[in-house]
């Protein structure tokens, strides 16, 4: 079945062609390096923050750890025990949407209960356990264990917190209790664990990239390269057997904010406008907003109402719920695109879901095109940024630890990534892109490891 000219025609400015795509390489290359520096810090929309993160996991660490993680509408509590292997136990909380708005007291104090609450159910009441923070909000570090939120997202928007630091709030709302002890060893957001996780099994992995609800990514930069480094620059102390020759750090880059100042403008459409003016941070995110699995399903939605309303598609017919804000998910877009070629199964069940019971082969080729292009742009800027980093690491063979459910869920986002960032990377570097385990969790609890190992090395 043949996707429509006229419908080709209209989705092609979702199409980026090579030189658009190495303009946009350009153009990170530039806001990263603002954000590294001292003056253009603080004006920088890619605010690449350190996270004093000095040292990669060598795979010799031991022990029993607890990790918090919080991204998003749920958050986990862990228990992790390295020996050779890893063995984990884990617990769901959720977050009511009273409290995802509510003051921030009562977000910590909920965290608080609910870590109360599994360490009482596992009897570890009477051990100090060192855990690590995985929060997932851009956030300015000021030293392993001090975080300051930088602005809420994902539909956060808890009074107070903004700001402040939050190991702080969450030790405060820990000691209103008083009925449990915990030392927390490190804070970070899931970038860093995903790169963390995945080192511990891979000694090449230098970048840690999320493609989920939001994007993201992190990667092990020179020292000598970050301005904003307050610190002595010495060397971390190292047991015999580490790997990281040069003095580096991790940077978190919160390139989600990539194009705030406009500098992406060339390559956003219509829909990213009204899907940017309609969300809860307009002006904010613009690079995420074109990417992440958060949009991505309404951009193709928009895209589709645009082709029923120009009479392309289902007969001009539009069903209520596809005019309804939100209502076609980022997860059909994996699933219309796991269809065989030719065949259009998940596109008819999930088109009938959406209030159209009688489309035709050539709807669910058209509905499979935009889908298409709204994916396929998501994995070129992905690649165009990973790209980017590539180049500035520079070493001949690197491992990208990718973690988030765009990458996880959707059936050609890996490949697309790779035959992108193929064309894009320096000749003579090789990568690999590598599905990293439970970053927020494990990757927490390792820098929690490490950061405990180095203390005891000191």
């Amino acid at each position: 079945m043949t996707v429509a000219s006229k419908v080709r025609e209209i989705c092609q400015e979702l199409v980026l062609s090579p030189e658009v795509l190495k303009e946009v390489c350009d153009c990170l290359q530039e806001e990263i390096n603002k954000g590294l520096a001292k003056d253009s810090h603080p004006e920088a929309t890619v605010k690449c923050f350190p996270t004093y993160v000095r040292e990669l996991p060598n795979g010799k660490e031991e022990g029993r750890f607890l990790a918090l993680d919080l991204g998003g509408t749920n958050f986990r509590v862990l228990l992790i025990e390295f020996s050779s292997k890893c063995r984990m136990d884990s617990k769901i909380y959720a977050v009511p949407q009273p409290i995802m708005v509510g003051p921030g007291d009562g977000l910590f104090d909920h965290i608080a209960e609910c870590l109360a609450s599994f360490i009482k159910e596992r009897n570890l009441g009477n051990e100090l356990l060192p855990l690590g923070f995985t929060f997932s909000f851009p956030c300015k570090q000021e030293g392993l264990t001090k975080a300051r939120l930088a602005q809420w997202t994902k539909g956060f928007k808890c009074e107070g917190v903004e700001g402040r630091d939050v190991v702080e709030l969450l030790k405060q709302a820990i000691a209103r209790r008083g009925d449990v002890q915990i030392k927390i060893c490190a804070v970070l957001n899931d970038t860093t664990g995903t790169l963390m996780s995945c080192a511990w099994k891979n000694r090449n992995c230098r970048i840690g990239l999320i493609v989920g609800t939001g994007t993201n990514a992190c990667y092990m930069e020179k020292l000598e390269k970050v301005e904003l480094w307050d610190e002595v620059i010495d060397d971390p102390p190292q047991d015999g057997d580490t790997h990281i020759e040069v003095s580096g750090v991790v940077i978190n880059t919160e390139w989600g904010a990539f194009g705030d100042n406009g500098c992406l403008d060339f390559v956003r459409t219509e829909y990213d406008n009204n899907i940017d003016s309609e969300s809860v941070n307009p002006g904010k995110q613009l690079y995420e907003k074109m990417i992440s699995g958060m949009y991505m399903g309404e951009i193709a939605r928009q895209v589709l109402v645009r082709l029923v309303s120009e009479g392309l598609l289902f007969g001009g017919f539009a069903s209520d719920i596809l005019l309804e804000k939100g209502s076609f998910f980022t997860k059909y877009i994996s699933e219309i695109e796991s269809d065989k070629s030719g065949d259009f199964n998940n596109c008819r069940a999930i088109l009938e879901e959406l209030g159209f019971n009688d489309a035709t082969d050539a709807d669910c080729a058209n509905v499979r095109h935009v889908c298409e292009c709204v994916s396929r742009r998501a994995a070129n800027l992905t690649a165009a940024g990973v790209s980017v980093l590539l180049n500035r690491i520079g070493e001949e063979s690197v491992t990208v630890a990718v973690d988030g459910s765009v990458y996880r869920f959707h059936p050609h986002f890996h490949n697309l990534m790779v035959e992108q960032i193929s064309q894009l990377v320096k000749p003579g570097i090789k990568f690999d892109l590598m599905l990293s385990e439970d970053g927020s969790g494990r990757g927490a609890a390792l820098v929690a490891a490490v950061a405990s190992r180095c203390a005891a090395m000191r």
